[in-house]
């Protein structure tokens, strides 16, 4: 028996949304679902959620109540569908593009400060973050809390508060791409044990005090990272 294709990431997206407004019969005037909620149903950032909205509602497709929600004003279900769909896409990779170059420059640096600086609270919350890794295997939710806790750990053992407020201040985009990272290499059970042993080996440059090492193993990492995504992106085409 022939295999039959796999369905693109994107294709998938369209494919939920338009089923989305066929068994809901939603009509114009109803309500769209929360941002919180239509992130979860199509697996993205509620970030990327939030953009695509406010593209929509320029195109004059949907309505934004402040305070109230997001209200449909076409009857074509479809269009909607589509378009929801398009510039969601659109809005995720622009932001996973664009976190991973602010996260390149700016946690390279920190992995380079956190080993000279870190104290034996500050490796022992690394490595804390580590185990949880580990333990959360394919658990989605845990898995991404303790891969951002990892990250944020090195920040604060730079022990330079600008760095740790500006990251702070950014958390929920760094969450998102970290999450869209995440469920990229999932589908790899081989990368995914890939992605566990690169954050061990910069734990342990960084507690050894390699500072080079450290700083050349994040910029590695998160290279890498961008690269797999862009891959992915073409082979969606």
């Amino acid at each position: 028996m022939i295999p039959q294709p796999k369905k693109k990431t994107y294709q998938m997206i369209v494919d939920q949304i338009k089923e989305y407004f066929l068994t809901e019969e939603l009509k114009p005037g109803d309500k769209l679902p929360t941002e919180r909620e239509l992130a979860s149903r199509f697996n993205v950032s509620r970030t990327s959620v939030r953009e695509a909205l406010r593209k929509l509602e320029n195109k004059g497709i949907i309505e934004i109540k402040q305070g109230s929600g997001s209200f449909i004003k076409t009857s074509e279900f479809q269009l909607l569908g589509e378009e929801l769909s398009t510039t969601i896409i659109h809005a995720e990779n622009k932001l996973i593009y664009e976190m991973l170059e602010l996260r390149r420059a700016l946690e390279v640096e920190c992995a380079f400060l956190a080993s000279k600086r870190a104290t034996s609270e500050d490796l022992e919350h690394i490595r804390q973050a580590i185990e949880k890794m580990k333990a959360a295997e394919n658990d989605v939710e845990l898995g991404l809390e303790a891969d951002l806790n990892f990250h944020l750990s090195i920040v604060r053992a730079s022990h330079n508060s600008i760095f740790l407020q500006l990251v702070q201040t950014l958390s929920e985009h760094m969450q998102d791409t970290i999450r869209a990272t995440r469920r990229q290499r999932l589908a790899d059970p081989e990368r995914l044990q890939g992605t566990f042993e690169e954050h061990k080996e910069m734990y342990i440059a960084i507690a050894a005090g390699e500072a080079e090492q450290a700083k050349q193993l994040m910029e590695k990492h998160i290279t890498q990272i961008r690269k797999e995504l862009a891959e992915s992106l073409l082979n969606q085409e």
